[in-house]
């Protein structure tokens, strides 16, 4: 990879920099103002969403339905693994591969393809990106 420094000649190049670099600052400023906004909104429903649940379960209901709409609980369920290794083992003993969702480490891919041990059926997709910082 080859660096340079803009030399005086380059005003242009100076010039895109510094806008890009506005509009990041902008940007940013308006995602801060966004999540700040959509947090407190987000506190409120979640006040609201604790009292039709309270009222479903006091009242021993499912569903509701109102002049304003319908709402409903149900029950959600999520699994997740609290020791790998017994997991591993599992898997390997009762030969369930499909228990694994299909998804590739990144971080240990790059680290095969850097020995050239990659694995047969795994494409590379590499690309130019841009990153522009402040000096």
């Amino acid at each position: 990879m080859t660096n340079k420094t803009a030399g005086t000649g380059s005003s242009q190049i100076a010039t895109l920099t510094k806008v890009y670099l506005k509009i990041k600052d902008a940007r940013a400023e308006l995602a801060t103002e966004f999540k700040n906004a959509d947090k407190a909104l987000e506190e409120k429903q979640e006040k609201l969403k604790r009292a039709l649940l309270s009222y479903c379960k006091d009242e021993g209901l499912e569903s509701v339905r109102t002049a304003e709409g319908l709402f409903y609980r149900s029950v959600k369920t999520r699994y997740w693994a609290k020791d790998w290794e017994s997991i591993y083992k599992y898997v390997r003993d009762n030969d369930m591969p499909e228990l694994f969702e299909k998804r590739l480490s990144q971080g240990v891919l790059k680290n095969l393809a850097e020995s050239d041990e990659l694995p047969m059926g795994v494409n590379i997709d590499s690309e130019y990106v841009l990153t522009v910082r402040k000096k």
